[in-house]
């Protein structure tokens, strides 16, 4: 249990790295007491922590802001977490008007919409094209090298982006203007037929966002091509699926299954009500990206080899679980907390604890664990990826 001093600083109560055991002592030196106080389980952590695991967790709220006139961007690569190889994530918001202008990159774009509404363009090798718009709970997913944009709508946007290489970067993208910028428009003009005074006005380096008028109704937009459009959607609307509901919650997975066109990222949008907990299980087939959407929980990983460490998360982190590492995600907040689990993967797959030991042997599992019936006639031999336990609630630091 936690002791608290008097209050000092501005603070009601000042959190201090004392166990429950009596380990540890006061911390009255250089410190930043806000930080302690979001963090209480990595100021004293569960006396079940151990090891060296490295920093599964970063914020967003502690990355560069890129400010533009239309919107800005921020981005969570492995330069801010570097044990986050498989999958990196950018966070944009776009103004009404704001356009992320034409573009291309080397991996995969997947995004999902925290807010408002957008409009996205894309044309493919085959010169089928797509123009659509999304909202909250929408996704969209552009193929390696495959040229798109994205546009603020009337009330704007906001979006999270995932592409499938940790040290992507999205300042270092293939850009339209970037592209006109570093071409001589003698180039130019023999390329397109016209006379060199037409790019008289071009950028003279890359615009990446920037601010525009709101675009008109989409019937308004579109453009026939002689090839047709694309013959798989880029786009999925999440929220319209049916989730599968539990009694801690609810799940929505999205993978190629159910979004053909996403053959390298999957995912699942997770709730977890209060009280209730993501169960104890892994993935066997990659690094598992989290970002929190909303509410306040606690993670712990476990590594092997005796080794486990507990994070606090709320809304804006990003979180990371390397493949195949046994986890679990808390709510410990009073209102409902939602995430995303992300995947280098064409399929989401997850191995649940409880329903492999359900499915075991009784008596092997009995003599691995020295537990008794208790345990063995509770375990489920179908799979509830989010529990809540009715009169179980998970002690809160004091």
């Amino acid at each position: 249990m936690k002791s608290r001093s008097q209050s000092q600083s501005g603070y009601e109560t000042i959190p201090q790295p004392i166990g429950k055991d009596g380990t540890g002592a006061t911390d009255y030196g250089p410190r930043d007491i806000m930080r302690d106080l979001e963090n209480p389980d990595m100021l004293v952590p569960p006396s079940t922590d151990a090891g060296t695991l490295p920093n599964l967790r970063f914020s967003f709220s502690d990355t560069s802001m890129t400010l533009s006139h239309g919107g800005w961007s921020r981005q969570i690569t492995a330069r801010e977490l570097p044990i986050a190889t498989t999958l990196s994530g950018v966070n944009m918001r776009l103004t009404p008007g704001g356009v992320r202008e034409l573009h291309w990159h080397q991996e995969v774009e997947w995004a999902y919409m925290i807010l408002g509404r957008a409009r996205i363009t894309a044309v493919d090798q085959n010169g089928r094209n797509f123009i659509a718009d999304v909202g909250q709970g929408d996704l969209w997913y552009f193929p390696p090298g495959i040229p798109h944009s994205i546009q603020g709508l009337e009330e704007g946007c906001e979006f999270l982006l995932i592409f499938d290489d940790g040290n992507f970067s999205d300042l270092n993208t293939f850009s339209i203007t970037d592209w006109f910028a570093h071409t001589p428009t003698e180039v130019l003009s023999a390329n397109f037929c016209v006379p060199e005074t037409a790019f008289a006005h071009i950028s003279k380096k890359q615009r990446y966002i920037f601010q525009a008028n709101v675009p008109g109704s989409l019937e308004s937009q579109r453009v026939s091509s002689p090839y047709g459009t694309v013959p798989l959607s880029f786009t999925h609307r999440l929220l319209a699926q049916k989730p599968l509901v539990t009694s801690g919650g609810s799940v929505r997975i999205v993978d190629s299954t159910n979004f053909p066109i996403s053959t390298k990222i999957a995912a699942a949008l997770v709730e977890i009500k209060p009280g209730g907990m993501r169960e104890l299980h892994w993935h066997p087939n990659n690094d598992e990206w989290q970002y929190y959407l909303s509410g306040m929980g606690r993670m712990t990983a476990f590594g092997a080899n005796g080794r486990a460490r507990t994070f606090d998360v709320r809304a804006g982190d990003v979180g990371y679980v390397p493949f195949a590492f046994g986890h679990y995600v808390q709510n410990t907040g009073e209102q409902s907390m939602w995430f995303l689990e992300v995947f280098k993967s064409n399929r989401f797959a997850d191995v649940s604890l409880n329903q492999w030991m359900a499915l075991t042997p009784r008596e092997l599992v009995a003599d691995n664990l020295l537990v008794g019936p208790e345990l063995i006639n509770a375990l489920h031999k179908v799979k509830s990826p989010v529990v809540r336990c009715e009169g179980i609630r998970y002690r809160q630091k004091d």
